[in-house]
């Protein structure tokens, strides 16, 4: 099953839930994506895909300045994994695909 398009993210952080939207997509051989969320929108970086095993970097300025690092496997239209931000514990995630007709 492909990796791309419009994922609703939940990220269970210390601080509460953040309710990201990522979007995913493929350029050749080349994986791409930006994140929506709190008023901001940022590029991921090092989007790696393997198998169904998906990782990327972004940074994000609120609700704090913080550097994440991604790592989820996708199974059908959801996805699970974690989200770390420098030395705080990793945050778990969860996320759905937006079907096609129904964003």
């Amino acid at each position: 099953m492909p990796i791309e398009g419009v994922w609703d993210l939940t990220i269970a952080t210390p601080v509460g839930r953040i309710k990201p939207v990522v979007e995913l997509s493929r350029e050749g051989d080349e994986f791409t994506g930006v994140a929506h969320g709190a008023g901001e929108e940022v590029p991921l970086r090092d989007v790696v895909v393997d198998g169904d095993r998906i990782t990327w970097k972004q940074a994000v300025t609120k609700p704090l300045r913080l550097n994440l690092t991604f790592a989820v496997t996708v199974e059908g239209d959801a996805l699970t994994g974690t989200s770390k931000a420098g030395r705080l514990p990793a945050s778990r995630v969860t996320g759905r695909r937006r079907l096609t007709g129904t964003d």
